[in-house]
Formats: C-alpha cells, structure tokens, sequence
C-alpha cells in the first residue's frame, strides 16, 4: 500500500565545506563547468548505492526500468532563500533592456521564471547579472560562487628536488550559498521503497563529496536539507496552450517519448567522461549527444527519458549514462 500523502518531489540543498570541481568536456584543469549535469549526480548515486550494498536493486529500478524510480536534476546555485536554474529557452532571454543583459545569465531565480510565465516583466531596476558566476541577482548582490584557481604541488618521494605545480580551478561559495537539485520520484510507492536510500546515498556523498579533486576534501557539504519541490506553474489562463516541457536535467529520448523534434526551443551537449570502477579504474566512456538542460520540448505525453550503457567495448559490465528527464511543464510560447 502507498502511504497517504506522500511526497514524490524534493528539493534538496547542498552547503559546501569548501570547493568544488566539475571538470569541463575539455579536461583542462584550468577550467571548470558551472553545473554538476545529472548523468553525473547519477553516477555519484549508483556509487554511493555499491556502498551501501543496493547497487542490483538499485540498477533494476532505475537504469534498466521502464520507468525509472528515481530521477535527478542537474545541480544548481542558491543563494539565501532563492533557488536558480537554467531558465526555459522559449522565454528566456526576455526583451531587450538598456540596463541589463539578460542573455549573460546562464541562472535565472525561479521567482523571474514564474513572473514570465504569468506574462508580467522583468523588473530591470532590480536586477544585474552577476558576471563572474554568470547568475541573474538583485541590484548590488554578489553571487553565489565565483571561479577560483588553486595551485598544488606534487612532490617527488624520491628525488626531492623534484617538483612539478599545476593549478585546477574549482567553485567557491559565499555564505549562505550553494548547490540544489530536484529528487523525483516516480510514485508514491517508489518514494516509499527508495527515499530512505536515496537519502542515505546523498549523505553519504555529502561526506565523501562530489566532482572532482575528492582527495582533497572538495565537493564536500554539510547534511544535505530536504523540502517539498513545487515547480514555479503558469496562472490559469482563458487563453487554451499547448503544454510543453522545460528540462532540468540532461535528456535521451526513449524509444517510448514521442517528441516533435521540428519544434520546440532545445540545445545539445556532448557527454564524456571518465568510468569509476575497481575492474578497470579510469578508461573513457563512450560520448553521447543528450538534450541540454533549460531545452523546452513539444511531446505527445510526458518525457521519460533512458540510460544508455557507455562503457567502452570489451569492458566486464555496464556504465550507465542516465537521461531521465526532470522537466517542468509550462505553456509553449516563444520569446519575443
């Protein structure tokens, strides 16, 4: 039986310790991604499931299901109260504006979202884009993070005199800032079978951490804080719409999505990535073509998604590249 009123959608925040890195598809050390994709958050999970002896179970009800169980978004910035995402392309950038330039925001808070779905402006008064973390703020605030390059050292044990630096970049958090991401699961019983787990596996990341550079304590947080995800909605309108999905998340369609590729506002984003396994530590996944996040698709029902297996030929088992979609329905209309 499915527990009376639970809840099947999260928001869980992240506060970090310290850095974060996500590499970039490039690899280059000097450089680092503004978003933790959710094939990632994926992949972080199902290590964190292996620890925690679910790795089968978990497998079956997420990448080799019909439908998955559990669904994550990419990762996000926040900043105090406000939670930022990477706004729909159909609405986004809005009109011109003489003080702001809106395209430069990569994060939009959801209350601008939710003001341009119910058609009312942009305030340009009270906004300014943050152009180091490439964030939509109120007028004389700082962002959320800011890129920074640290330098380290390896040392020879041997020939001492033998050093080699190298600098990586990384993410730095203001005070009352950091990272969310939308948990959703499929239905109430999956939520009644999987949120334990799920939670479990978010802290146990939370300690071990996230991206990159782990070794030396980066990407770690205090214990992540869950709350209910109620997605910013268009008010009722007299005017009939056609409904369309904005993504959250990294998209591949599944042989089941009926997606009207003709239309719709979508990007792609070619995937890589290094595979984590004691069978064989560090080879290259296959790269994969998936629909970015912030993409606004027309479909004839909801978005599901699918894994594809990325590991490269010969490899003893299966690496999965999740494509679930984490979308927000939202009235079709393009921005002027």
């Amino acid at each position: 039986m499915s527990p009376e009123g639970a809840i099947t959608n999260f928001s869980v925040r992240f506060r970090p310790l310290g850095p974060w890195r996500f590499g970039p598809d490039s690899g280059a050390r000097d450089r680092v991604d503004l978003v933790y994709h959710s094939d990632a958050v994926f992949s972080a999970v199902c290590a964190a499931m292996s620890q925690l002896g679910l790795a089968e179970s978990w497998l079956e009800a997420t990448a080799r299901a019909e439908t998955p169980a559990v669904r994550f978004s990419s990762f996000y910035p926040f900043a105090g109260k406000t939670l930022l995402v990477v706004p729909p392309r159909s609405i986004w950038p809005p009109a011109e504006s003489s003080k702001v330039r809106y395209k430069a925001a990569r994060f939009v808070p959801l209350s601008v979202i939710a003001s341009l779905l119910a058609d009312q402006p942009v305030n340009e008064d009270r906004w300014t884009v943050d152009g180091e973390s490439e964030c939509l703020v109120p007028e004389n605030a700082v962002g959320p993070f800011r890129v920074s390059i640290r330098s380290n050292a390896g040392v020879d044990r041997v020939h001492h005199a033998n050093v080699e630096g190298h600098s990586t970049a990384c993410l730095e958090f203001a005070r009352e800032a950091g990272l969310w991401t939308v948990v959703q699961f499929a239905d109430t019983d999956a939520a009644a079978q999987w949120e334990a787990p799920v939670r479990g596996a978010l802290a146990l990341l939370a300690d071990s951490g996230f991206g990159g550079e782990r070794s030396r304590g980066w990407g770690r947080s205090e214990a992540p804080e869950w709350e209910p995800w109620i997605p910013p909605q268009a008010p009722p309108s007299d005017q009939p719409s056609e409904r369309a999905h904005w993504l959250l998340s990294l998209y591949t369609p599944s042989s089941a999505d009926t997606v009207d590729w003709k239309r719709g506002s979508y990007a792609t984003v070619s995937r890589s990535g290094r595979i984590e396994s004691a069978a064989r530590w560090g080879e290259s996944k296959k790269s994969s073509l998936m629909i970015a996040e912030g993409s606004v698709l027309l479909a004839g029902g909801d978005l599901r998604g699918a894994a594809s297996d990325v590991a490269p030929d010969g490899f003893p088992h299966p690496v999965y590249r999740a494509g679930f979609a984490v979308a927000v329905p939202i009235p079709w209309r393009v921005a002027a």
